[in-house]
């Protein structure tokens, strides 16, 4: 009887831990377990912010596959996933390659949501990926170059941020401490410079606990930010952003944040969806395919009061783990665990050494907050890696 295959499309959270699960936890030949990412690295979404501020080195947010897999227990085909035939088992990838598969972990992550809004596609970057980073923070460093070069417009150190969520509220504070020392760089008064932060719904970081809120709006004063609330972007232009209303601010840079939909592909699967997200059964299945276990952002995960569980990275990574073990038990012949998942708190950054956060009950600000998520970030670099990854990493978390 020929060995069992288990493909893992996508190396984020959810797909990672699940390929380190299965790697640690099946017996040599009791299953064929490959992993298929674009790039030979994994990249921590909840840190992109950083890099694309340009506060952090591409590396505290980069983890070699390497590093925690391994190759000899664990497949790694580097490529880029151009469909999947739920029904027909295959994966195929962009040149044609085609990989069969018993069973299939999506975990293809996601894609900035525009809401139809005119231009924002065309005209905006997002923060999604190590390379989209890099990009956005060459170029926020190429339009302060020109200042100078095409007659003192402010619109080359204007800033929009669309969104105000935790990724938006997270970049632009971390953004605000790096402009003065790139405007001293480029010889442009701090005066000209402005960074704006835009949001449709009535407080920044929506849905979240209100003095955490208002301590945020607080900092982010005192960093110089201007804030918009109930203000929807109508649409973007190469010269800037039109709100609702019809007013106009001028920037040639701007940056959304503002949503985010699960990936196209699962769509164009077949596999039934919302937003791009896939309705998981309580094993993370999806629906007809009891081959097939969603994870991440490309699921979504409904709790006992109705309400979808929000696609952060620590469900994600449970994600990974609980179906990596439902497969085992699968294989061996065992009951499957349904999915909970323990969500610890939340935390987010407001800056080099201050944010907020809420774990348990109990509520934190500044420093301490700042240190408990990077604990926490080590904590899941120990889960993948052990000790190893953490002593390679560590001195980005606190440089």
């Amino acid at each position: 009887m020929a060995t069992p295959r288990i493909v893992i499309l996508g190396a984020g959270y959810g797909g990672l831990m699940a390929a380190t699960t299965l790697m640690r936890t099946l017996e040599d030949g009791e299953a064929d377990v490959w992993l298929i990412n674009k790039h030979d690295y994994h990249y921590m979404t909840t840190h992109l912010h950083e890099p694309a501020a340009g506060t952090a080195a591409d590396e505290k947010v980069r983890v070699p596959l390497r590093d925690v897999l391994d190759f000899d227990r664990v497949h790694f085909r580097q490529g880029t996933v151009k469909r999947f035939d739920p029904a027909g088992r295959i994966v195929e990838l962009e040149g044609g390659e085609t990989i069969p598969f018993d069973y299939l972990v999506v975990a293809l992550g996601s894609e900035p949501e525009t809401f139809g809004i005119e231009g924002l596609r065309e005209h905006a970057f997002a923060i999604r990926s190590l390379n989209s980073v890099r990009v956005i923070r060459e170029h926020i460093e190429y339009m302060f170059s020109l200042y100078r070069a095409r007659g003192e417009d402010p619109a080359y150190t204007t800033i929009v941020v669309g969104g105000a969520g935790f990724t938006g509220i997270e970049f632009v504070t971390e953004l605000a401490e790096r402009l003065p020392r790139l405007a001293r760089a480029y010889d442009v008064p701090e005066e000209a410079v402005r960074l704006v932060n835009v949001e449709a719904a009535p407080t920044i970081l929506p849905g979240f606990d209100p003095s955490l809120v208002a301590y945020a709006e607080a900092k982010l004063r005192e960093k110089g930010i201007e804030v918009h609330t109930n203000t929807p972007i109508k649409a973007c232009t190469p010269e800037g952003v039109v709100l609702q209303g019809d007013r106009e601010i001028r920037a040639k840079t701007v940056v959304w944040t503002g949503g985010v939909r699960g990936n196209r592909i699962v769509e164009a699967s077949g596999l039934e969806v919302i937003r791009g997200r896939v309705k998981v059964d309580p094993y993370l299945r999806a629906p007809g395919y009891d081959h097939v276990f969603v994870v991440g952002d490309s699921a979504v995960v409904f709790g006992e009061d109705g309400r979808p569980y929000p696609p952060t990275a620590q469900i994600a990574v449970q994600e990974g783990r609980a179906a990596a073990l439902n497969l085992a038990a699968i294989l061996r012949g065992t009951p499957m665990q349904p999915f909970k998942p323990n969500i610890q708190g939340t935390l987010a950054s407001l800056g080099r050494w201050e944010g907020i956060g809420i774990v348990g009950k109990r509520r934190f600000y500044g420093l301490i907050a700042s240190l408990l998520k990077r604990g926490s970030d080590l904590r899941y670099l120990w889960q993948l890696g052990g000790m190893p990854i953490v002593l390679k990493k560590i001195r980005y978390f606190f440089a």
